[in-house]
């Protein structure tokens, strides 16, 4: 079926936000987005304010805008990302035109990261239509208050993230081993003790490392090597470049954030990239160890599964293939798991 969707997200270039519009467009939706990048200030602690306490001028003119768009385009979905701006009033009104409303929320709502931003999620929440969910952790949780859900997975975008050209090699790439993200948790201990006890080529690029490697020893990394960060989220070609160009790539999961797996992980896959991840259950369901991905769970682990397998390129070339193709067959991209919350509504559509 063919819908008119109304589209809630931040939609600034780098975002998974945009990537999932993209792919609604690609399942031949007739798309219509609603930006919320239009409504950030240009003082960034402004918008932190903003973030943890969604009330206000501001808030209400995005729920008048909101209302005003679905007025004027009479969608029969309103897809919301991360729905945390939107009050009881918004929700009603949105159904009283007729719309389905799906929720699409990555992080955790009701985990123990009390990020602050929830206060309108917590009043709307039993209200929307089916809600995406990416955590076994929040199963239970929705079972219990008797909401329609999907399980789903995290999603990588067949556009962004892809293989590099056959010809490459290790030739190519020019890192040793990555991790390409933010200090969240334990990060910069874990990655501290790589380089400085277990001496292992590490490059660490990402947003927010400014906050935490600082001073002299901020100066001695970048120096070295071993720090790159452009003060910034790496986005679209630059962070694809960065995963081919890396012999291991690292991941983690965000453990206040109740993740089973991680992001990064289908993403790196996809581009062809050897995945050396955290050691979960839903990482290895998702992908075979020792064939398609490694794992580790302790720093020891990972140091040696980082010499083991730079020291046998062959096998983690192989593994990185293998990985590859897992992620294509099982259907870890965009387009499969949005075709799957398509269908689910479709299926809730009440009979005329």
């Amino acid at each position: 079926m063919r819908r008119r969707v109304l589209y809630y997200g931040a939609l600034a270039d780098g975002q998974t936000s945009l990537y999932r519009m993209r792919a609604l467009v690609r399942l031949r939706q007739q798309v219509i987005p609603f930006d919320l990048t239009k409504y950030q200030f240009k003082w960034g602690k402004l918008n932190a304010l903003c973030y943890r306490f969604p009330v206000g001028p501001l808030i209400a003119k995005i729920n008048a805008d909101l209302l005003a768009a679905v007025r004027t385009e009479k969608p029969d979905l309103v897809w919301l990302e991360k729905p945390t701006h939107l009050t009881p009033k918004t929700i009603r009104c949105i159904k009283e035109a007729g719309a389905q409303t799906v929720c699409f929320t990555q992080d955790s709502p009701f985990g123990p990261r009390k990020d602050g931003c929830w206060y309108q999620f917590n009043r709307i929440y039993r209200m929307l239509d089916l809600h995406c969910l990416f955590r076994m952790a929040d199963v239970p949780r929705y079972q219990a208050w008797g909401l329609n859900y999907l399980k789903i997975q995290l999603s990588y975008d067949p556009l962004q993230h892809f293989p590099p050209p056959p010809v490459w090699s290790d030739k190519n790439r020019t890192r040793e081993v990555s991790y390409l993200g933010s200090p969240f948790e334990d990060r910069a201990r874990f990655l501290r003790t790589l380089l400085e006890a277990h001496r292992i080529p590490l490059v660490i690029s990402g947003q927010g490392w400014q906050k935490v490697i600082v001073g002299a020893e901020r100066e001695r990394l970048t120096r070295a090597g071993n720090l790159q960060d452009q003060g910034g989220m790496l986005k679209d070609g630059d962070y694809r470049e960065c995963i081919w160009r890396s012999k291991i790539n690292l991941a983690f999961v965000t453990h206040l954030n109740e993740e089973d797996v991680a992001h990064k992980a289908f993403e790196i896959t996809a581009c062809g990239g050897f995945l050396l991840a955290l050691r979960t259950a839903g990482h290895q369901e998702c992908f075979e160890e020792g064939k398609e991905a490694e794992f580790f769970s302790s720093i020891e682990e990972c140091a040696d599964k980082i010499r083991y397998y730079l020291a046998h390129p062959a096998e983690r070339q192989e593994i990185a293939r293998r990985g590859c193709e897992r992620a294509q067959r099982s259907g870890y991209d965009n387009d499969t798991q949005l075709s799957r919350v398509l269908a689910r509504l479709e299926e809730m559509r009440p009979v005329k």
